[in-house]
């Protein structure tokens, strides 16, 4: 079997002609033609026949002895029949093919022979036409603002991307000016653009579209509350606290400086707060109001011999027996003066003790304490007055019945003060019959006005 093959490759198949005879020994087709088994010989390739749409531009597809030339439609196209590219067996086997002047599919004669090639194209190394690549030889004449692009047959003179041509220049195009590409602001810059975003926007992915900033997620400019708005944001305070200047901190409010009567005696500004206090003696009552505290029921430094009374702001404590001789005590806070006793004829019958207190600087005139007859006798008439303890007229004693009158006060008073009042009733018959008993009243003043 190798030596069938080896034979077959050694046939020489001689065809006779009319014209010269010259035989040609085929090894393999050339690039551009094809083996034709029904000929046995290569055949040129039609490329405008089966390349498709293989010229741009509205040029023409021309077929050419192992390629395929583009050009102009208006262009003149002679074909020289006796001229064909050298052809080569594909097979491996050894042919002989005959050349005649009818027979353009042929290979040319001699390898060497110069064909014509239209302009813009160059005789290759297989002897056919090729394109002249004018861009990658420096021999197009675009400008150094321009981009040379390279086509069959010749060459074009391109603007980069971002110009465009005016006349023979390329000149920026200003993407700004045509319909929006940006959202917010477009800017231009030789050749191109990018956009931009107002304040408290972002560049989305797509470099075109500004979407919201959320400042509280991203970085929280806000001292204490954030909250996100279209395009920014706003910052708020906890409750005991307000906005600096910059709208961005917060300052504790000073509560004590915004009302004086906020609280009832002090108030103390805290870190987002206040707290009011009252002096000692006083206790705070529902966040701001100062009420006295009864030392008398809770504590006190009284002696078992004396008496607690309690008065706005403090106690004192009183004897439990304040008769002086020669009164003696009968009932409780009652002092008689007896009448076995010489010395009591000129003295007030009874002397009783009574304790009040008031606030401070109270309001005038006030009614602030009854006197009363504890015992009436017929036919008696009873007078009322200040005996003492109102030499600066802080007083007055209103008579309101037969048998009553009222104290008033008429100047206001400011403590811590005590005052001792003695109020007299004189009782008178008609028999001329006279009496007096005094009421000591201790009034103490308390220090604040409540």
């Amino acid at each position: 079997m190798l030596t069938a093959m080896f034979l077959a490759a050694l046939i020489l198949i001689t065809v006779h002609s009319q014209e010269t005879e010259e035989t040609i020994t085929y090894t393999q087709c050339t690039d551009g033609y094809e083996w034709d088994p029904v000929r046995q010989r290569c055949k040129d390739i039609d490329e405008c026949e089966i390349v498709p749409d293989a010229c741009k531009g509205g040029m023409k597809c021309v077929n050419h002895y192992g390629g395929y030339l583009c050009l102009p439609r208006t262009a003149q196209i002679i074909v020289n029949e006796r001229e064909e590219a050298a052809a080569e067996s594909t097979s491996g086997r050894n042919n002989v093919i005959r050349r005649t002047p009818a027979d353009p599919q042929r290979a040319p004669p001699n390898p060497t022979h110069q064909i014509q090639c239209a302009a813009g194209y160059e005789q290759s190394d297989h002897n056919v036409c090729q394109d002249i690549d004018e861009c990658a030889t420096g021999t197009h004449n675009c400008r150094a603002d321009q981009v040379c692009v390279n086509l069959r047959g010749s060459f074009s003179c391109q603007c980069p991307p971002g110009y465009q041509k005016r006349g023979d220049q390329c000149v920026d195009i200003d993407e700004c000016t045509l319909p929006p590409y940006c959202h917010h602001r477009c800017v231009n810059t030789p050749g191109s653009y990018y956009c931009q975003c107002n304040a408290g926007f972002q560049l989305a992915s797509n470099n075109h579209t500004c979407v919201d900033i959320n400042e509280c997620d991203a970085n929280n400019p806000c001292a204490q509350q954030c909250y996100n708005i279209l395009g920014s944001f706003i910052c708020q305070c906890n409750p005991g606290f307000e906005l600096s200047s910059d709208r961005i901190n917060c300052e504790d409010t000073d509560e004590c400086r915004t009302s004086s009567y906020i609280c009832q005696y002090q108030c103390v500004n805290e870190p987002g707060k206040f707290s009011c206090v009252c002096p000692e003696g006083y206790q705070v009552v529902g966040g701001r109001t100062c009420q006295d505290i009864n030392e008398c029921e809770t504590t006190n430094e009284c002696r078992e011999d004396e008496i607690c009374w309690n008065y706005h702001g403090g106690f004192r404590c009183y004897p439990r027996n304040p008769c002086q001789e020669p009164y003696v005590l009968t009932s409780e806070n009652r002092c008689v003066c007896p009448v076995s006793n010489a010395i009591c004829r000129e003295l007030p019958y009874s002397v009783v003790y009574k304790y009040m207190s008031i606030r401070s600087d109270r309001t005038v005139p006030s009614d602030i304490f009854q006197i009363q007859a504890t015992t009436i006798y017929p036919n008696t008439i009873n007078t009322f007055r200040i005996k003492s303890g109102n030499e600066n007229g802080e007083f007055y004693l209103r008579q309101t019945s037969a048998v009553s009158a009222m104290l008033v006060l008429v100047k206001s008073l400011s403590g811590p003060r005590e005052h001792i009042v003695d109020l007299e009733m004189l009782t008178v018959n008609s028999l001329n019959y006279r009496t007096s008993s005094v009421l000591r009243l201790t009034i103490i003043v308390g220090p604040y006005a409540f």
